[in-house]
């Protein structure tokens, strides 16, 4: 008889998918004010991502929502930064760290 042991599942945050996530909703959400506005944007994703423009945090809050889904579980508005970014490469920086901090927390895994 053998007996085999179960070993726990390494769980690893998905920082690519929710990066991913994060970038393309909010060069999405740039496009759509800029064209609102009439401003003429770079063609290219990362010089829309580098460039200075401002990303409210009422829409980065509602973009939070389009990565519940592959994290597993609500965000909190307050891991945006009040009174938002000035870039979509500012907003990326500081919301990735902050969700998968969330995220560790909600598997139980030490921080």
């Amino acid at each position: 008889m053998s007996t085999t042991t179960a070993m726990p599942s390494t769980q690893t945050f998905p920082a690519a998918s929710v990066e991913a996530t994060l970038r393309a909703d909010l060069v999405d959400t740039i496009k759509n004010q800029a064209a609102m506005r009439g401003i003429a944007l770079p063609s290219s994703v990362s010089a829309i991502s580098s460039m200075t423009i401002h990303v409210d945090s009422l829409i980065a809050v509602s973009i939070l929502c389009n990565v519940e889904p592959t994290i597993g579980f609500e965000l909190p508005d307050k891991v945006v930064k009040s009174g938002g970014y000035s870039s979509v490469d500012e907003a990326i920086q500081h919301l990735l760290p902050k969700i998968e901090s969330r995220w560790k927390k909600h598997k139980g895994i030490k921080v």
